[in-house]
């Protein structure tokens, strides 16, 4: 069985170029990955690339991977720009070589890239986030540990006596001065995972460290679990709501990852700005592309006449008139979907009534908290010039039937799930049983797996306003948008 594991990556940079790491966050079903490292001269750009590629390269060939990235120059440049790069052989790209690094380690695998809002408050991209950063500092402690063995080696050339009741630390220590020349000549090629490799001395002094911070490093482990697992618990609270209108049901499932709803709704008319407005809607949670048993299911009372809506969706008036108005199921049902991908088909239609019921109810909305996936627009990309309906689908894909005498919104979110499954690659499950003890101890040894947190770093007032002025300046010299704008 076909494993899913989602990765977040990310890199940082402190001067740009200047000392730089990268980091990658890696969720399987039953346990995490945190890899991180650095350059003492670098880029953003190169670190974020970095990430991506070692994060790639720990995961198994066979597995489906879920990448999340908070950089638009790598997710675009990997989904698109790069099969014009490739035609112009590479000409005046930047960092060809991470780009050519990473095009050679995508190709035979699964994997589905998606952009995310850096620094958002979101756990997966926060925890890459500190990696990367713990990354550039662990280069720094490298580069301070070389430098002070050169300043030693050269204080006992000036001191002859000394130099004599002391060990020859060519004899002692051979990697040291070797390792930190190549990085003062080859900073663009160092990699801090390999100086821990071949560094006995300074991965000694690494341990050290590690234990003697050990208490704080769990405190702060402890915090980003409890921090994750309450994001991942759909809104706990939400269950015990007491509305005998709203059904919520929990997860059967434990999984990881950004939650993505699958979502329908069914409405008097079909024009939000002739006062026509919702009067049913359902979702089911999907993450890693697996249902996790949950989901939300809503009648509404429009205080209007269904009128010949009816004949669609079979809701008549004497059913709704015991039903809430939206205004007060809104706050359920918003904290149930914010920050959740939404996927409908012909999603503009369901997101204009949202939006709609929301403001009315005041509240944002919902297109501003939730980014939309159209299953519409993707089968009309994938199968031009033929039916795209809901209906037409089912049948290309051979999903099984339902009856659909009459349209539902839980009903129809049920089958619009199978259909995006299909569409999109047809549905996968985890099961690390199914890999050998031989292909699992592979997995792991691919890439050192060092588990260590750290507070985030935030930029100072000073910095973020050095920062926009860089990008404003660039903006007008360029006559275009910067990548770092985010």
């Amino acid at each position: 069985m076909t494993q899913t594991i989602t990765l977040y990556v990310d890199g940082a940079c402190r001067g740009n170029p200047g000392l730089g790491g990268w980091g990658a966050y890696i969720i399987t079903e039953s346990e995490q990955h945190k890899l991180f490292g650095g350059v003492p001269q670098t880029t953003n750009n190169r670190m974020e690339l970095m990430a991506a590629i070692e994060g790639i390269k720990f995961c198994p060939m066979d597995a489906k991977l879920v990448l999340w990235t908070d950089s638009n120059y790598v997710k675009q440049g990997i989904t698109e720009w790069i099969h014009g790069w490739k035609k112009k052989n590479w000409k005046d790209v930047k960092n060809p070589d991470l780009w050519k690094q990473l095009d050679a380690t995508c190709q035979g695998r699964d994997i589905e890239w998606h952009w995310i809002k850096g620094h958002a408050g979101h756990p997966g991209n926060e925890m890459a986030d500190q990696l990367a950063n713990l990354g550039a500092d662990q280069t720094l402690e490298h580069m301070k540990t070389a430098s002070a063995k050169i300043d030693s080696v050269f204080e006992a050339s000036l001191n002859p006596d000394k130099k004599k009741a002391e060990k020859d630390w060519l004899l002692d220590d051979p990697f040291g001065f070797d390792f930190m020349e190549a990085d003062l000549s080859e900073p663009e090629e160092a990699d801090d995972l390999t100086l821990l490799e071949t560094e006995p001395e300074i991965e000694e002094q690494a341990e050290a460290l590690e234990r003697a911070s050990s208490a704080q490093q769990q405190s702060v482990a402890a915090d980003v679990d409890t921090e994750v697992a309450h994001f991942e618990d759909i809104a706990p609270a939400l269950l015990t709501t007491d509305h005998p209108h709203i059904v919520i049901t929990p997860r059967t499932q434990h999984v990881h990852g950004p939650r993505q709803l699958i979502l329908d709704t069914e409405t008097t008319g079909f024009y939000f700005q002739d006062t026509d407005r919702i009067i049913e809607v359902g979702a089911l949670e999907m993450v890693n592309r697996k249902l996790t048993g949950s989901s939300i299911h809503i009648y509404i009372n429009p205080k209007k006449p269904v009128g010949d809506s009816e004949n669609i969706h079979g809701i008549s008036d004497a059913f709704l008139q015991d039903k809430p108005v939206y205004a007060d199921i809104a706050d359920v049902l918003f904290e149930y979907l914010k920050g959740a991908e939404i996927i409908a088909h012909n999603a503009n239609f369901d997101m204009n009534f949202l939006n709609m019921e929301f403001k009315r109810a005041g509240f944002k909305a919902l297109s501003e908290v939730c980014s939309v996936t159209d299953t519409l627009v993707m089968a009309k990309s994938k199968h031009p010039g033929q039916k795209n309906s809901l209906d037409a689908l089912v049948r290309r894909y051979e999903v099984p039937q339902r009856d659909r005498t009459f349209h539902g919104a839980l009903l129809d979110a049920e089958i619009l799930a199978d259909v995006y499954l299909a569409m999109t690659g047809g549905q996968v499950s985890f099961d690390m049983d199914s890999l050998t003890e031989s292909e699992q101890q592979d997995a792991h040894s691919a890439r050192q797996s060092i588990h260590l947190d750290l507070a985030v770093i935030l930029p100072s007032a000073q910095e973020l306003t050095a920062h926009e002025t860089w990008v404003k300046e660039f903006e007008v010299k360029h006559g275009t948008a910067c990548l770092f704008a985010k």
